[in-house]
């Protein structure tokens, strides 16, 4: 596909066309724990940067025409999207339901979405809902009234659907050495239920992911992530994993799920696709409909801002643009205290399940992608992950109780990038320490052996994980 360069492309082009952050300085220590080249997560697609722009940076190596392609897409995903009709015709049709006004409102920055606050509008927090169930995809059973995911604002003259509510629980715990914490457990109610009475379905909260390196992962072959299964724990760890298998609706056939929660998306444009419809209420191609279920009739009857309102040129960019955020190369790597939070995190078989060493092959978005050796730290399957943070909601093969390992790059930076540090799938950990304690399920001997390490061993181990 071949694309002209309009002259705001080229001033964006100019704009962020820089590699690595001036400020960052590696820390000049030594180690003999440390492998060559551990530190660059994805070989010398990684950008070096410790500022608050760190995912935002482009990987090295793009043509002056992908750069403008890039600077598009970086547009397209910060813009603020209106309802329709409007005289900004490329960026109207917003809602009429939605969850945010624009795809940086979930990722500031590219970055971490923030957990629910009551009385505000989401920075990033959404709730998935349906009935018991599959249809004939193998998808959730839409709520009558509502459909999957609960929109709570919307255009003027609509209702929106919901409104949601937050309150906690203290979770009390001991440490083997007698030192105590608290966890602080999520609780989630409706009110203003706009088409019915919520009570009784099933909820998944949900928050906004950092956007790194999803062209890696999009590259990565099926068998680079199938090779770590082991459904029936053969091995004997502990640990199992497994994939989820889940309905393309590009292709109309089941494929391989590697994005999401619950890895409930096959592919990057897909994700794209969902997140312009669920969360914005914005057709593509993909999902052609407007998101109001009956009987939303002010919904349905609001005026549209095309068909699609988000054209597959849009779409194609904005795809670009997420497939080549780079990678922050890791920080403070030879401090001595991570070098030894690496070895306990080998030790705890952390690793079981956040996995190094994938290779991605030749059907990439780009040439750049292929072939690269990346450390995501995680294998992208299922795990059982525990009662306590189970959603006791399915997601195609996903049941209650599992959730995808999530990738540790950039975690360490979430707090400059997002000026947070809130962690899991709705936010509720408040930092590594917390999220750690929130394992449970295949991981629940790992964290067991972290609660007995002494402090200075677990501050080491939360030093390594906030290094990558």
């Amino acid at each position: 596909m071949k694309y002209k360069l309009p002259l705001i492309y080229l001033f964006l082009l100019i704009l962020f066309n820089c590699s690595d952050d001036d400020n960052y300085q590696p820390v000049p220590d030594s180690t003999s724990n440390y492998e060559e080249g551990e530190e660059l997560l994805t070989g010398v697609l990684g950008v070096n940067s410790t500022s608050g722009n760190a995912f935002g940076f482009e990987i090295d190596g793009l043509s002056f025409q992908q750069l403008a392609i890039f600077a598009s897409g970086n547009s397209l995903f910060n813009q603020t999207w209106v309802s329709a009709p409007a005289s900004t015709t490329a960026r109207d049709g917003l809602g009429p339901t939605f969850n945010a006004r624009a795809c940086a409102t979930c990722h500031f920055k590219d970055g971490r979405g923030s957990p629910l606050v009551n009385g505000s509008n989401s920075s990033g927090f959404l709730m998935r809902i349906s009935l018991n169930g599959q249809d004939a995809n193998g998808d959730a059973i839409p709520v009558p009234g509502y459909g999957l995911q609960l929109q709570d604002q919307a255009n003027n003259g609509i209702a929106y659907e919901a409104k949601i509510n937050i309150t906690h629980e203290a979770v009390n715990g001991t440490y083997a050495d007698g030192s105590t914490y608290q966890l602080q457990k999520p609780i989630y109610t409706f009110q203003d239920e706009q088409f019915g009475a919520l009570s009784g379905v099933n909820t998944s909260p949900r928050i906004g992911q950092q956007t790194i390196g999803l062209g890696l992962i999009s590259a990565l072959p099926d068998i680079e992530i199938t090779k770590f299964e082991d459904s029936n724990d053969s091995d004997n760890d502990g640990i199992s994993g497994r994939a989820n298998f889940v309905y393309n609706y590009d292709t109309n056939a089941i494929a391989l799920g590697r994005f999401g929660w619950k890895a409930n998306a096959p592919t990057l444009r897909q994700q794209v696709a969902g997140a312009f419809h669920g969360d914005m209420g914005l057709t593509t191609s993909i999902f052609s409909e407007q998101n109001c279920p009956s009987p939303q009739q002010d919904c349905f009857d609001a005026p549209n801002g095309g068909t699609p309102e988000v054209t597959d040129s849009q779409l194609e960019k904005v795809v670009f643009y997420q497939a080549h955020l780079a990678v922050p190369n890791r920080r403070n790597y030879l401090d001595e205290d991570v070098q030894q939070g690496k070895i306990l995190f080998n030790q705890l078989n952390c690793i079981a399940c956040h996995a190094i060493n994938q290779k991605t092959g030749t059907n990439a978005e780009s040439e750049l992608l292929e072939n690269v050796t990346i450390k995501p730290y995680s294998d992208f399957l299922l795990h059982d992950m525990g009662d306590a943070l189970a959603d006791n909601r399915s997601d195609f093969n996903a049941n209650g109780n599992e959730w995808r390992t999530q990738p540790l790059w950039g975690i360490g930076l979430i707090a400059t990038v997002n000026n947070h540090t809130n962690l899991l799938h709705d936010g509720r950990a408040r930092n590594v320490e917390e999220a750690i304690l929130w394992h449970g399920g295949e991981a629940e001997t790992s964290k067991q052996n972290f609660k007995n390490l002494n402090i200075e061993k677990r501050q080491q181990l939360i030093a390594f994980i906030n290094s990558l």
